[in-house]
């Protein structure tokens, strides 16, 4: 499989593809106005401790407080406490995404930790907010590098399961414990296999360098506060995905070019000659045609190649992909048919969900397959297309009724939300009430209102588009309000309104009293 990465940029934001056969797999944006934050590190304070659900809300100077669920408290939060004056006693539980980490004692895993509000914490982000909810955080902090991850207050060392042999796995492990200060752990990469000792050496310093940083903020420090910024987007791709199973990594920009060939040069010298520098006027995303791919992965609708389609909903609960034949029939067997377009549903599937990062519970309704044998194969081919995925997945077999349910890890926003807003005028629904519809809860209202003794003069706001619709004609609807409820109506724009939105303001109470009347 050919792997590429390219790197465009346009003013201040910087898009990275990574492609694998030219497809497009995944999709990054770094922008200023949607910040990477996974991998900080924050002092917060403790908001609420919520034993009933096993989790702690840490304020850490956002709007909504990060969420902190008891699994991921470590061990070692005792140490972390003892530096910013607080002393806990922590249950450890671990779940790292790539590497083979320390297994942890399970047999606190039930008590809850001596968490109290208002007590300080460090933490580091895990999950970016999705929806209605907040960072999701946790207190076992590490510090990713190169080719090695820096786990503070641990004392083992891991390795990436994807090192297979068993001579350089003895000497990587050489390498770090003859350099590793005590009262560290450490996760060792798969980049790190077959580097010279002097590039790890220097990596595990510098995350060392940084650890110290940190605890020098901390002595001077008061929550809520960020003690480490991660590197951006651009950087974290280069750093976790640049390995030799990518051929080439292209870049549009000259800067970026040179940031990225300085750091490659230091870090990974092998991987050099794979940076190119674009120079054709023609747009390095539309040379590869990810322009259109991009645009697809923000449709409901995906269409196969053999002429079917699926369909990609998404849920607060989870996310449904409906699979269809349409125009297929090219067999007389219709279960011939099924398999096929199934077979190649499947791979396109779980494409998008790597491209659109979707997480959570996802529900896929095949078309259904009456051979237990051709439901077993199509099991197996979704498991195969999951191997190239970054994130964990579980998957279950074909049911009885062509559903295969699986649940994958949610670390980003998804692709919709990062490169588009919710609309305005919908609210994300789709949908809005009928003009005739708004009209009638609009006058159930006023009717609401004047049964009481509230003044005579109120103050309307609704969405520009409502106020031309209120307004046009000889005589307007606005004009038939106010005669037939005898109220002096001022009616003012709100672009923040949606369609099937109105605010109500009080001259005589001088507030906001659109919901006591509602």
């Amino acid at each position: 499989m050919k792997k590429v990465i390219l790197i465009n940029s346009i003013s201040e934001d910087v898009r990275i593809a990574i492609t694998e056969d030219g497809k497009l797999a995944e999709f990054f944006l770094d922008t200023p106005d949607k910040e990477r934050n996974v991998g900080d590190i924050y002092l917060g304070k403790i908001g609420k401790v919520i034993p009933g659900i096993r989790a702690a809300f840490i304020d850490l100077g956002f709007q909504q407080d990060a969420f902190l669920h008891f699994s991921d408290i470590g061990s070692s939060l005792d140490e972390y406490s003892a530096i910013i004056g607080d002393d806990s006693d922590i249950e450890e539980d671990d779940d790292d995404e790539e590497e083979t980490v320390p297994s942890y004692s399970k047999n606190d895993n039930n008590r809850n930790p001596n968490l109290e509000r208002g007590q300080d914490i460090i933490v580091q982000i895990t999950k970016e907010p999705v929806g209605n909810k907040g960072f999701r955080v946790t207190s076992k902090v590490s510090i990713p590098g190169r080719y090695l991850v820096l786990i503070p207050f641990e004392k083992k060392i891991g390795l990436s399961k994807k090192i297979f042999n068993p001579k350089e796995k003895r000497r990587l492990r050489s390498i770090v414990k003859t350099n590793l200060p005590k009262g560290f752990g450490i996760i060792i990469r798969t980049v790190a296999a077959g580097q010279d000792e002097s590039l790890i050496t220097d990596d595990l310093n510098t995350l060392i360098k940084t650890w110290n940083e940190i605890q020098a903020k901390l002595k001077t420090s008061k929550s809520p506060l960020i003690l480490h910024k991660d590197v951006s987007t651009t950087s974290s791709v280069v750093r976790d995905l640049f390995k030799e199973d990518i051929s080439k990594v292209i870049i549009d920009s000259k800067k970026i070019f040179r940031d990225i060939k300085l750091y490659v040069d230091e870090t990974s010298p092998e991987f050099s000659d794979k940076i190119e520098m674009y120079n054709s006027d023609q747009p390095l995303f539309d040379v590869y045609n990810i322009e259109k791919q991009i645009e697809e992965s923000l449709q409901r609708k995906v269409w196969l190649k053999n002429g079917g389609y699926i369909i990609i909903e998404a849920t607060e609960a989870m996310t449904v992909v409906d699979v269809n034949s349409g125009k297929y029939a090219r067999h007389r067997d219709q279960e011939v048919n099924s398999l096929n377009t199934n077979l190649e549903s499947a791979k396109e599937i779980v494409r998008q969900i790597r491209l659109r990062d979707i997480g959570g519970i996802i529900v896929i309704d095949f078309i259904d397959l009456y051979d237990e044998k051709n439901r077993r194969r199509l099991y197996e081919e979704v498991k195969k297309e999951f191997r190239n995925d970054r994130a964990k997945a579980t998957i279950l077999p074909v049911s009885e009724f062509g559903i295969v349910e699986i649940t994958r890890q949610r670390v980003r926003q998804n692709i919709i939300h990062t490169i588009s807003d919710i609309c305005p005028m919908c609210r994300g629904t789709g949908h809005v009430q009928s003009k005739s519809t708004f009209m009638n809860r609009m006058e159930r209202w006023i009717r609401r209102y004047k049964g009481g003794n509230n003044g005579m003069s109120i103050t309307l706001k609704v969405n520009p588009y409502i106020k031309n619709y209120l307004t046009e004609g000889f005589i307007s609807k606005l004009t038939q309000m106010r005669f037939k409820n005898f109220l002096l109506i001022k009616l003012d724009e709100d672009e923040s309104l949606a369609l099937d939105e109105f605010t109500v303001f009080s001259k005589k109470l001088n507030k906001n009293i659109t919901e006591e009347f509602d």
